[in-house]
């Protein structure tokens, strides 16, 4: 039930528009004065106040005097309660009037006479409208504080088809196999699926499946019945029956058991299971995630992995690419981890802004990151936590292995045989990879490519032509 505060000097109108408002479900004050209106403001935190921009008083004030009035009484209300939805409602409103509201940040303006259903149409929208903004905040706080998006950031060419693939794929009931490296930020890619997807007011449940015994793992995926087992002293839901309505994101899949993959196959085909020790069939409706940073492909050959399996889980395959393939995000990555780690260390976010030397930043693009986007980010957690008191981190503010990696260790080494090289035919060969490589990294799209290469697009042409 939402609170309202309704202030006229009119008060066969008030009370006729208030008695509606109230059954149309809203809790009502009313207030024939600015003064009541503030006094009630002093006292009660409303979700919504619909004022006349002009009040009569008792005082007799003159009409400018009134209008003033009335326009107290919405800068107190959104000033005290910047939550609070404001409607204003006269008999006397021009467009400047209407432009002034709107500064201070009323949602709607209406002039009378009215029609009271005019007014529902107004409050409705208006709440509406808050509420998506309230819940659009909230949604963008939990991607960017609890799942740790920032993370994911990037303007390569790799990362922006990687955000449009999500956005793609997310709302669709398709089965999603996620792979990449160790570090590249499988669980947020999947954690970004699930809130992008019509099941974001479900669970999201995440389970490891390397990090689980082979003989408790049945257990946790489907839940047992009482009894089952030695220690099974009560019924448990397994994190498929958690998931339901929601989606459930396997991390290393390919370490599952042969066992378990065959049980995991029915699950993606009949959407069915049993508990341990227990013969009923449960319905589960949710949506699977897998991640692995195994080769699935070469296991399915080798025969540790299902083959029916594997074409069930690669629906959809997203790919995340290794940070050393796309060291043009580091700078960005690495100002998204100052801003997460300057808080914890009392460099407060109203002082100086925490910089990266030079020297520092060429370190950082030249490493070549085996451990990926989470190295990078306890090598930043680091380094903030080195600085001390200082707003620049340098090199001595590195971890040691990075110390020792300078701008020479980007640059090719070619050993000079006695007998001489071709240099032509070198040059054009490392002119063909590099080519290749921008090409593979943008997706064979070659004005992208020629960018990288800081070329013209004809130009990058020409050169495939002859290569």
């Amino acid at each position: 039930m939402a609170h309202l505060l309704l202030v006229d000097d009119e008060e066969s109108l008030r009370s006729v528009v208030a008695e509606r408002l109230t059954d149309a479900g809203y809790e009502v004050t009313e207030a024939a004065d600015g003064e009541a209106a503030i006094k009630a403001l002093d006292s009660f935190a409303f979700d919504v106040i619909v004022s006349d921009l002009r009040l009569s008083g008792a005082d007799g004030l003159p009409s400018d005097a009134r209008k003033t009035q009335g326009k107290e009484v919405i800068e107190t209300a959104l000033s005290r309660y910047p939550g609070i939805v404001a409607i204003v409602v006269t008999g006397y409103g021009t467009v400047k009037d209407a432009v002034e509201m709107t500064k201070l940040g009323v949602a709607d303006f209406i002039a009378k006479p009215f029609q009271f259903d005019e007014l529902m149409h107004v409050l409705n929208k208006s709440l509406e409208q808050k509420r998506l903004k309230s819940e659009n905040a909230y949604l963008h706080q939990q991607l960017d504080e609890r799942f740790g998006l920032a993370s994911m950031a990037g303007k390569s060419a790799p990362m922006r088809a990687l955000f449009q693939l999500i956005e793609t794929v997310g709302p669709t009931a398709a089965t999603i196999l996620i792979t990449g490296e160790t570090g590249t930020g499988k669980e947020m890619v999947a954690r970004a699926i699930h809130q992008t997807s019509t099941r974001h007011r479900g669970r999201f449940v995440a389970i490891n499946v390397s990090a689980i015994p082979e003989t408790l793992l049945d257990a946790e995926l489907f839940g047992h019945a009482r009894g089952a087992f030695t220690g099974a002293v009560a019924m448990r839901q397994g994190r498929l029956e958690q998931a339901d309505g929601g989606t459930l994101f396997l991390d290393e899949v390919g370490t599952m058991p042969m066992a378990l993959q065959m049980k995991m196959l029915r699950v993606l085909q009949e959407r069915e299971f049993e508990r341990i020790g227990d013969t009923r069939t449960i319905k589960v409706d949710v949506r699977i995630v897998a991640a692995t940073n195994a080769d699935l492909v070469k296991m399915v050959k080798e025969g540790s992995f299902r083959e029916d399996l594997y074409y069930r889980l690669n629906v959809i395959h997203v790919h995340l690419p290794p940070l050393r393939e796309r060291i043009e995000d580091i700078p960005l990555l690495v100002q998204e981890f100052i801003k997460k780690y300057s808080r914890p260390h009392d460099l407060k976010t109203s002082g100086p802004e925490v910089t990266v030397s030079q020297d520092a930043m060429r370190r950082l693009m030249a490493f070549a990151w085996p451990g990926n986007v989470r190295q990078l980010e306890n090598a930043v957690e680091r380094a903030i936590a080195m600085s001390g008191s200082r707003t620049q981190l340098d090199v001595a503010d590195l971890p040691a292995d990075l110390q020792t990696t300078g701008e020479s260790s980007a640059k090719p080494s070619l050993d000079l045989p006695s007998q001489g090289i071709d240099l032509p035919a070198l040059v054009a060969q490392i002119e063909k990879d590099l080519i290749d490589r921008a090409l593979s990294r943008t997706e064979q799209n070659k004005g992208a490519a020629a960018r990288l290469l800081g070329l013209k697009r004809t130009t990058l042409v020409e050169k495939l032509k002859r290569f």
